[in-house]
């Protein structure tokens, strides 16, 4: 995914109204749970993610194979 790619879809999922979660997976089969807006902070193709236990994971658009709706999550 480019870096121009990965922003503009990131930011798409982030700022729905009302929010719901979504899942960043990376090419290594890491599944990344974002379940708040301010939880993930990105630019220029790269991000971390801050999970609710303060552990962050550091990644970029090079790694990211899709971005999607949180798995079992509820529709509205």
């Amino acid at each position: 995914m480019t870096a121009e790619n990965f922003d503009k879809v990131v930011r798409a999922f982030q700022t729905r109204a009302p929010f719901r979660s979504f899942t960043v997976e990376l090419s290594g089969g890491t599944r990344i749970d974002v379940d708040h807006p301010e939880a993930l902070v990105f630019r220029g193709g790269v991000a971390v993610f801050l999970c609710a236990a303060g552990v962050p994971t550091l990644f970029d658009h090079e790694a990211v194979t899709q971005v999607s709706d949180a798995v079992g999550q509820r529709a509205a």
